[in-house]
């Protein structure tokens, strides 16, 4: 799943920590563990927080863009 692998990516090379990511969105750890882990995706409301957070287009997570 192209979202999986870029939230991944990202979160790998902005040195976010998960727990700061999930504090941020207002979710669980267990949740970013989730979207790690390709077990569910985001609703539109974390997705708009997380690419807030790690300073990245939607449309790159979702595979809409290569930027």
């Amino acid at each position: 799943m192209i979202f999986t692998q870029r939230f991944n990516e990202i979160l790998k090379v902005s040195g976010a920590s998960q727990s700061a990511l999930a504090e941020y969105c207002h979710i669980s750890k267990q949740c970013v563990t989730d979207y790690k882990q390709g077990r569910c995706v985001p609703s539109l409301d974390t997705l708009f927080r997380i690419c807030k957070y790690l300073d990245v287009s939607s449309d790159y997570l979702l595979g809409l863009s290569d930027y």
